[in-house]
C-alpha cells in the first residue's frame, strides 16, 4: 500500500519532513507559503495513527517511523535525501540516520529532541503521560514550550488539532517510544551536516540544551537560535525559519 504524504515543490533539493508529537503533515502554520517550490522538493509524512494515516495501525514507535520514511523514499525514488524533524521528529530523523546513514545528505532539527533519553522529573512525567487523555495537559505543555507567549486562540487551535487528528493510543505510544530511546552511541561522531533551529523562548528544549546535546553528538552541527519563537518556529517566525533552513539545505 502506498504511503500517504503531502508534497510541496519540484526542485532538486529533496527533503522528507517529520512532524512533532502534537502535529501532522498539515499543521506547519504559514511557513508552507514561504518554502521555495522551485529549489526544493518537500515531502511531509504523517506517522501511523496521525492525520491522513490516522487509520493505519502499527506499533506507534520511533523505529516504525524510520521504517516508513525509508519505505516512502523508496516509493518516490529518492536514493538520498535530507531530513527535517520537529521536536519528536528530531528523534525520528536520527533513527533514520542510524538505519541508513548512506542515504542521508543533511539534517535540519527544529527544537529537536536529542539522541539521548529525554529526562523528566515526576511532575513533568505526569504532565506528559497524562496528555493523551487530557486536553488541559496538552494546553499546559504547549503554553510552556512557547514560553507563555502564545495567544489563547492559537493554543486552543493547536489543542483541538492534536485531539482531532491522532489516535489517543498512538499519541501515548509515541511518547513511550521517543522519551526513553537512546541513540546517542549510535549517532555520536556522525559526519552528516546538521543545522539545529531553536526558538529562544522554548522553556524545555532551549538553545543551551541544543548546544550541550546536538553539538556533542555531531561534529558538523550548528545551533541557530531564532528570536521571537518558542517551540514552533514554523508557526511563530515562518519567514526567518524558512530562510535559515533553506540557506543551509541549499548550501
Amino acid at each position: 500500500m502506498a504511503i500517504a504524504h503531502r508534497r510541496i515543490g519540484t526542485g532538486p533539493v529533496r527533503v522528507i519532513v517529520l512532524h512533532d508529537w502534537f502535529g501532522t503533515s498539515a499543521n506547519w502554520g504559514s511557513v508552507l507559503d514561504y518554502l521555495d517550490p522551485e529549489g526544493f522538493s518537500y515531502v511531509f509524512l504523517d506517522y501511523r495513527g496521525y492525520g491522513d494515516r490516522r487509520d493505519v495501525t502499527g506499533r506507534y514507535t520511533v523505529p516504525e517511523i524510520a521504517d516508513d520514511v525509508l519505505a516512502l523514499a523508496d516509493e518516490i525514488g529518492w536514493d538520498t535525501f535530507c531530513l527535517m524533524g520537529h521536536s519528536m521528529g528530531g528523534k525520528a530523523m536520527q533513527q533514520v540516520l542510524v538505519r541508513a546513514p548512506e542515504r542521508i545528505e543533511k539534517l535540519v532539527g527544529i527544537n529537536p529532541v536529542p539522541a539521548a533519553p529525554y529526562e523528566m522529573d515526576d511532575a513533568t512525567q505526569a504532565l506528559f503521560h497524562g496528555a493523551a487523555a487530557s486536553p488541559g495537559n496538552r494546553r499546559t505543555i504547549l503554553d510552556l514550550v512557547t514560553g507563555h507567549r502564545a495567544s489563547r486562540h492559537w493554543l486552543d487551535r493547536m489543542v483541538a488539532h492534536s485531539l482531532g487528528v491522532c489516535r489517543p493510543e498512538a499519541f501515548a505510544a509515541y511518547l513511550a517510544s521517543w522519551q526513553p530511546l537512546d541513540l546517542s552511541a549510535a549517532v555520536k561522531g556522525s559526519t552528516v551536516p546538521v543545522l539545529v533551529l531553536v526558538g529562544e523562548n522554548d522553556l524545555a528544549l532551549t538553545p543551551d540544551v541544543m548546544r550541550a546535546t546536538w553539538q556533542v553528538s555531531y561534529p558538523d552541527c550548528r545551533v541557530h537560535p531564532l528570536p521571537g519563537a518558542g517551540h514552533y518556529p514554523p508557526h511563530e517566525t515562518p519567514v526567518a525559519f524558512a530562510a535559515e533552513a533553506e540557506a543551509f539545505l541549499r548550501g
